[in-house]
């Protein structure tokens, strides 16, 4: 590990509590110095609302599926294949969070309020606009996509308008998940928790309106899944932006800092870039997951789409423990404590471990009966079952993998986790997903075989890197 030198460590800060006052002071909201703070509570007041919150942004992807898979598994094939399609401006949006995460954390550690504001500013500006820029070019071109990802012409005239929805309508998931980064570098975890309150809430009575047409709302089908997606995020951003412009907190946004600043720009556009490449690189594996998948049929895709949609619902909330990690490393790291970071990536990674491993056991034993939730499609069911415990099989690899390049990330090393992700995913996981799929005849097994193996090895060797130190010297 690297020589990393520290300054004489400052007085940290706060009586002890126990657990369950520890996370009602989480949930509540309190507003701390995590520079100081003993870290496992740190850990606790910010991976409570961190998980929450994750957790309520993986039930938009299980009460979609949930209604649906109503509709059939073409239907189920139309979210799986957008969402594929979506993936990617994620990667996007996720890429700029990593940065917003970042440098707001290094400058509220460094006590700089006013810089990190700025940087907020900066930062929505510029994903409103790549947001508004990807929707233009997504929403027109939507059937084409479909086309291109393989679809039927059946599931391309059925899935058309869900498509449009989803891709045209980007901006508000994006501005989601940047202004919750935002706030989650800041510290204040609890503010970006309640929006994926908000919206979730409202998904989950306005899915079934618009896909059925209860009440006075029309019936769209599959579409209404989209129209009521979009408008319980969108809601939620106005929610955000509230808080972000009018509420006081960490970080509050006033006009000049919207004004375009050269150097913000320059710096968060430097540490978005590999973050965006990092992102694209997982997410475009996924995408070519899905493309060998698409060979064998729409029950095999639709089987897919539902299995890999309870991972995400847990592995989003595993998500949150990596983010209260890397929020505790940027924000420690601009206070000059570098030993404080790497105890808080062991703390949470220890505890995520626990938590997936967890969770991974209760898939695996109990798979046919989560997957029975969904649906009883003879030709769907058995293939999600298999896809579902075959993945889950490495919950625990997957875990520790996550804390690790939340580190990287957190520390505005994006460049790191970008080149993991490229050797592991593009030249591993694809490539072997197909060999498995085709040349070595297992068919789709191949490809759910191949998602555990592939991570394992991401998790290996982001550990080495991890431990030589290296991120601790980033400069943001």
């Amino acid at each position: 590990m690297s020589d990393t030198s520290s300054p004489p460590a400052a007085p940290e800060t706060g009586a002890p509590v126990s657990f369950w006052t520890g996370v009602w002071q989480a949930v509540k909201g309190t507003h701390s110095d995590f520079t100081t703070l003993p870290l496992n509570r740190a850990v606790l007041l910010l991976s409570v609302p961190m998980v929450l919150e994750m957790s309520m942004e993986s039930l938009f992807a299980v009460v979609d599926v949930f209604w649906v898979s109503r509709l059939g598994s073409d239907a189920v094939a139309v979210v799986g294949l957008t969402e594929s399609v979506m993936s990617l401006v994620y990667a996007v949006a996720l890429g700029i969070s990593f940065a917003a995460t970042a440098i707001v954390a290094r400058r509220i550690g460094e006590n700089n309020p006013a810089l990190a504001a700025q940087a907020a500013g900066q930062i929505l500006v510029l994903g409103s606009g790549v947001a508004a820029t990807l929707g233009l070019g997504l929403g027109w071109f939507a059937p084409d996509i479909l086309r291109l990802m393989g679809a039927t012409p059946e599931i391309v005239s059925l899935g058309s308008g869900y498509a449009r929805v989803m891709l045209g309508g980007n901006i508000t998931v994006f501005l989601i998940f940047l202004i919750n980064a935002i706030f989650r570098g800041a510290g204040d975890a609890v503010i970006a928790m309640r929006t994926l309150w908000l919206a979730n809430a409202l998904n989950i009575i306005l899915d079934p309106c618009f896909i059925f047409g209860w009440g006075p709302f029309p019936e769209m089908g599959v579409a209404g899944a989209a129209v009521a997606t979009n408008i319980g995020r969108g809601i939620g951003v106005l929610y955000q932006l509230w808080h972000l412009t009018a509420r006081a907190g960490r970080v509050k946004i006033t006009l000049p800092d919207l004004r375009p600043h050269r150097e913000s720009l320059v710096t968060i556009l430097r540490t978005s870039g590999h973050g965006i490449a990092q992102m694209l690189i997982a997410t475009t594996s996924w995408v070519g997951l899905f493309k060998i998948l698409a060979t064998f049929g729409s029950p095999v895709l639709a089987a897919y789409t539902i299995a890999i949609r309870v991972v995400i619902f847990a592995l989003m909330p595993a998500w949150g423990l990596a983010n209260a990690g890397a929020t505790l490393v940027g924000q420690n790291l601009g206070a000059g404590r570098p030993d404080r970071a790497e105890e808080a990536v062991r703390i949470a990674t220890r505890y995520n471990v626990i938590f997936l491993g967890a969770v991974g056991l209760v898939f695996i034993v109990f798979s046919r009966f989560i997957v029975g939730l969904f649906t009883t499609d003879p030709a769907v069911f058995p293939e999600a079952v298999r896809a579902l415990w075959i993945i889950s099989l490495a919950f625990p690899l997957y875990a520790a993998g996550m804390c690790l390049e939340a580190t990287f990330n957190g520390s505005g090393d994006t460049w790191t986790p970008t080149r993991l992700n490229f050797f592991c995913l593009w030249l591993g996981q694809v490539p072997l997903a197909w060999v498995l799929a085709g040349p070595a005849a297992l068919g789709p097994l191949g490809v759910y075989i191949a998602v555990p193996v592939s991570f394992t090895a991401l998790t290996v060797w982001s550990a080495v890197l991890f431990r030589r130190g290296k991120w601790k010297e980033q400069k943001v």
